[in-house]
């Protein structure tokens, strides 16, 4: 089936069938238009195309799409894209057709025609699809009946885009109520675990119906500072974890030598953990790199914490390998492993293992951190590991001359 009309030349069914199964089949608005646009072309004449939608905020017209195809593409940034006639649309709601008045002196370009159509759905105003020919020829009643069809599809496309939209702003809405909720269970509960030992401590201490001799007072002192210190620990790491959220850790990047920062943490782990051994291997000579050397301790520190505690009375091995461009930091414990169905959660926001959960205290926040200060440092951080058979992670970090 053709239709004949001297503007509407050759204009087969099968292309309007094609406009309908780009909207049905879209899964982007944009990349859709662009197939649009190429397959009208084809059957309707225009120079200029701009999609304008609607502000509901704001009450205005703005402008989303804009292809320039005909006579106006060399002088594009020139052109008229009929702005105020989308702002007559956002008024009346109705098709304006715009023609100029002949004046054989000035050029196409200074003559545009103009077919605007409104973009509607069920009485709802979306925006408005604007058509430009530069000097002709004028839109027909059968022109401007094509351009109201293809406007309707395109309607269709930008409607379902907004919904796609507003799921995915509820979705989110959701996730976020979450993880909200998930927040305040995870840290309500690791908190209160510290603040009974040192209140019920503290009242042991002050009754006045008992005396502690010396010895059992220094032991519930050593209690109260050890789940102070905890304490501390737990809201260190939520106000870091809330900073790197939103991209407010701050971060002071100087020259660093791994080397002598490794050794000094290998030297205060032992301090901390007098019994887990920490063997230092520098397979190459070692080089700078460009970082924040306490951000830097951090995750080191946290690792090493972390072998202590799953791993405790065991050997850990750090090895460093550098080449000119990247630094490689291998911590290799002797610990029971992590599961594989623990493995790709590792570095999430608040995972703990559920095998762990009633056995080692934490908030999973500790490795979360230093994946993200790994990568502030344009780094990465991976884990390997077998379930007996130890866990080992690596730290990639690039050296001071591949970051110049």
């Amino acid at each position: 089936m053709t239709f004949s009309h001297p503007h509407l030349e050759h204009l087969d069914i099968s292309h309007l069938v094609s406009i309908s199964q780009v909207v049905t089949q879209a899964k982007e608005w944009k990349p859709a238009l662009d197939k649009i646009v190429r397959l009208v072309r084809s059957i309707f004449i225009f120079d200029n195309l701009a999609l304008y939608l609607y502000d509901e905020d704001n009450d205005s017209m703005d402008i989303m799409y804009a292809r320039a195809i005909g006579r106006g593409q060399k002088a594009e940034a020139d052109v008229s894209w009929g702005e105020s006639i989308a702002s007559r649309i956002q008024k009346i709601q109705k098709t304006i057709v715009d023609e100029p008045l002949p004046d054989p002196k000035k050029n196409r370009l200074e003559q545009p025609y103009i077919l605007a159509v409104p973009l509607m759905l069920q009485q709802q105003f979306l925006g408005a699809l604007v058509y430009i020919r530069f000097g002709g020829p004028p839109f027909t009643p059968e022109n401007i009946q094509l351009g109201e069809y293809i406007t309707w599809h395109i309607s269709l496309l930008v409607q379902r885009q907004k919904i796609q939209d507003a799921y995915k702003v509820l979705e989110n809405h959701t996730k976020l109520m979450q993880f909200q909720e998930d927040f305040i269970s995870t840290i309500s509960h690791e908190l209160r675990t510290p603040l009974g030992f040192i209140k019920g401590y503290s009242t042991t201490l002050l009754r006045s119906d008992t005396e502690w001799d010396p010895a059992t007072q220094h032991e519930f002192l050593q209690i109260i500072e050890s789940e102070a210190n905890h304490l501390q620990h737990l809201i260190d790491n939520m106000l870091d974890s809330a900073r790197l959220q939103s991209g407010q850790l701050p971060l002071y990047f100087e020259q660093v030598y791994i080397d002598h920062l490794l050794e000094d943490i290998s030297e205060r782990t032992h301090l901390h953990y007098p019994d887990l051994r920490v063997n230092l291997h520098l397979e190459t000579p070692i080089f700078t790199i460009k970082g924040d050397p306490n951000r830097l301790t951090q995750v080191f520190e946290n690792i090493l914490a972390n072998a202590a505690k799953y791993a405790p009375g065991k050997d850990v091995d750090i090895i460093v390998h550098q080449d000119e461009d990247e630094l490689a930091v291998m911590i290799r414990d002797q610990g029971p492993g992590i599961s594989s169905d623990d493995l790709p959660h590792i570095f999430e926001r608040f995972y703990r293992s559920p095998k762990l959960e009633s056995t080692v205290r934490g908030t999973g926040l500790g490795l979360y951190i230093c994946n993200q200060i790994v990568q502030a440092h344009h780094g990465k951080i991976s884990v390997t590991s077998q379930p007996g058979s130890g866990t080992t992670f690596t730290i990639i970090l690039p050296c001071l001359s591949s970051q110049e």
